[in-house]
């Protein structure tokens, strides 16, 4: 059944007898229309001279016309009274060739709402009978949410110890008793727990999840497979068994937004479900509404849920939000994310969650913080989550989805780990060079030249020679498994735009007073990430462009045009210039084919339109009116040398690639030559890489 409204309603519009229902006064009893009659639905007038809400919502006409039909036993449908119904069956087993029997049944002639789940959602997991995964849980607990106690909070560490561990009374809250939980017995490290009960609009979440699910009714159970097929394997900060067996219950058990994030993220690959791919997609934008909505309202209670759902929100090609990121950081550390959970008395799965979601918070920061231009809010003094191993992921290649289009459960696996890892040289980047402090000490020292600014930069240079050097095969990019999806174009690109991030400060550090010779090798050194940045995008193919990519992706894509950007605007010549001019008109060019098979990019390309138009514009006209030297360039030094440099630029598409990086090699003629009285050996490492080490990469 597909949604489409003219208006976004708030959930509790079309639900309101789930809201404060004990509260409100009873309004008099009022004649239901005809199409709620059909439906056994209850009808909700604003007034006597508007259609009904329900109506409203279905687009159609609100009469009176009908005489009212013999009793009958009432129905179960969205607008039923909360009695538990029929649950739906084998949804743990469920595969994509097999058919729900109710989605016949699900949409009536009168086109009523289909019908949904209506059990209740659990009380208390410690209560549930036989095995389940999410007995002792702390971070997913079902109506209650938790709060790491600090160090200077209002409890006392030292008095922590005499506290009884249940009962303690909240003089905040009326809705029942808070709890302490210890979770490890050296460090007396401990959370309070609350019920969800009575805390600011809990009330609508059920009417929210409901709202959810029937706006992709009768398709929950494909989307979720889809979700678990393609987008979980290369971003794995959901527990796949632990989501399943709520979802096998009620939907009624998720945090809202969760819900809707899985179903938003799935609904980008609607078509390679063999089962949905023919039929109508749900409403989007509904369901992004939805999502944002219900985020806001439980964003104060702190759960693992709420954090997973933040961080699948802004996976969303168009969801990425700073404001979002410092809120998902504060969450974290509301759920003690950033401290080591090794030995805490959790279920060992929960441990591993923990540590994944840690680590991919912190991947959001810094990257958000690459993104925005914005100081990063996880600092080294207050981060002791432990790196991520084998154990702490629960699926394997057993686990893996063999229909055509899934992607590999291992290969996800170890790219996860190596975007941790590139994030954390990503991170120094920007505490060395891009912090307030850092670009106020650089730029006190500018008049001593742009070699201290080498000196510092060139660990984090061999830091990033190291991981690339220690990739595994399984992530080069030519390793694609046949009918497979692959994301490690994500990773490669994210190395490329670190790479660029941190030759960026150094161009801009460039100035005239800096040696002619120096300033050579550092321009050559930025063409040859150029170069290779651009015979990267140039390589991807379908399987990289229709799998899930990196919520920084994007900006990524528009960093390579950015910093050639940067490089044209930096030119010593109008012969390098127009070079560059042209470099930036192919890798539009470049982006805009590869757009067809990947919307973002698309997106991607209109930013850097956006943020090139006045370059373009204004350089053009004072080349033409003034001069390379009054447009704000770089004065000439070397240009003939430049120039013939920038030359092997025009070679990535038509020179064999162990040629094709030879003319962005440093000149042998300079290895040795005194600058200063240092020999050139010491900046060796700003040398054009082998070809053999990016070519195929």
């Amino acid at each position: 059944m597909e949604i489409i409204p003219d208006e976004i309603f708030a959930p509790s519009q079309f639900f309101p007898q789930a809201i404060n229902s004990q509260n409100a006064p009873k309004a008099r009893s009022r004649r239901p229309c005809d199409p709620c009659r059909r439906r056994k639905s209850r009808c909700e007038k604003p007034d006597d001279h508007q259609p009904c809400l329900l109506c409203r919502f279905h687009h159609q006409e609100c009469t009176f016309n009908e005489n009212p039909p013999p009793r009958k036993r009432r129905a179960l449908t969205i607008n039923a009274s909360p009695e538990p119904s029929e649950p739906i069956p084998n949804l743990l087993a469920y595969s994509p060739n097999s058919r729900r029997s109710s989605t016949a049944a699900s949409t009536s002639p009168h086109n009523a709402p289909a019908t949904i789940r209506q059990d209740p959602p659990i009380d208390d997991y410690a209560n549930l009978r036989g095995p389940s995964l999410l007995k002792k849980t702390l971070g997913l607990q079902t109506g209650r949410h938790s709060r790491l106690l600090g160090s200077t909070s209002e409890y006392e560490k030292y008095l922590l110890a005499y506290e009884p561990t249940q009962g303690l009374q909240n003089p905040g809250s009326s809705a029942g008793p808070s709890t302490l939980r210890r979770v490890e017995d050296i460090g007396a490290t401990t959370f309070i727990t609350l019920p969800d009960v009575g805390s600011l609009n809990h009330q609508h979440d059920i009417p929210d999840l409901d709202a959810i699910e029937i706006s992709v009714a009768p398709h929950g159970s494909p989307l979720i497979h889809l979700y678990f097929r393609i987008v979980h394997p290369s971003f794995p900060i959901l527990h796949k068994k632990v989501f399943l067996e709520k979802y096998a219950r009620t939907h009624r058990e998720f945090s809202p937004p969760l819900l809707a994030a899985v179903y938003l993220l799935a609904l980008d690959w609607w078509s390679y479900s063999s089962e949905l791919a023919s039929l109508p997609k749900p409403d989007v934008s509904y369901l992004e509404e939805l999502a944002m909505r219900s985020y806001c309202n439980i964003v104060h209670r702190p759960k693992l849920s709420t954090i997973q759902a933040g961080l699948l929100l802004l996976q969303r090609h168009e969801g990425n939000s700073w404001a979002m990121t410092t809120q998902l950081v504060g969450l974290a550390q509301d759920m003690g994310l950033h401290l080591d959970c090794t030995e805490w008395h959790i279920p060992g799965w929960e441990r591993g969650l923990r540590k994944r979601l840690a680590w991919a918070v912190y991947m959001q920061d810094k990257w958000g913080s690459l993104i925005h231009g914005r100081p990063s809010h996880i600092t080294p003094s207050d981060w002791e989550a432990q790196p991520l191993n084998e154990c702490d992921f629960p699926e394997n290649a057993a686990d893996e989805d063999d229909e055509d289009g899934s992607t590999e459960v291992e290969k996800g696996r170890i790219l996860f780990c190596y975007m941790v890892e590139l994030t954390k040289i990503l991170a120094s980047i920007l505490t060395t060079f891009y912090t307030i402090k850092a670009e106020r000490e650089f730029a006190c020292h500018a008049s001593e030249g742009v070699r201290s600014l080498l000196d510092t930069a060139k660990p984090l240079q061999l830091a990033l020679r190291q991981w690339y050097a220690d990739m595994p095969p399984t992530l080069k990019m030519q390793d694609i498994a046949a009918r497979k999806l692959s994301s490690v174009g994500y990773l490669h690109l994210g190395y490329y735009a670190v790479e660029m991030t941190l030759h960026r400060r150094i161009i801009r550090s460039l100035s005239s007073a800096d040696d002619a010779e120096l300033c050579f090798i550092c321009r050559q050194a930025a063409q040859t990430r150029l170069t290779s940045a651009m015979r990267f995008v140039q390589s991807l193919r379908p399987e990289h462009h229709q799998s899930f990519w990196y919520s920084a992706s994007k900006y990524s894509f528009v960093l390579i045009g950015s910093f050639i950007s940067l490089l044209w605007v930096t030119s010593n010549t109008e012969d390098e210039a127009a070079q560059y001019r042209k470099k930036l008109d192919e890798y539009k060019w470049m982006l805009r084919l590869s757009s067809k098979s990947a919307d973002f990019l698309g997106s991607a390309l209109t930013l850097l339109n956006n943020s090139t138009v006045a370059l373009v514009n204004k350089v053009a006209e004072d080349f033409d009116t003034r001069g390379a030297k009054t447009a704000g360039l770089l004065v000439t030094r070397g240009a003939t040398s430049a120039a013939a440099g920038l030359a092997h630029l025009d070679t990535v598409r038509s020179t064999p690639p162990d040629l094709a990086l030879a003319g962005a090699e440093v000149r042998d003629s300079t290895r040795g030559t005194p600058l200063d009285g240092n020999s050139m050996d010491e900046h060796s490492w700003f040398q054009a890489l082998t070809e053999g080490e990016f070519h195929g990469a």
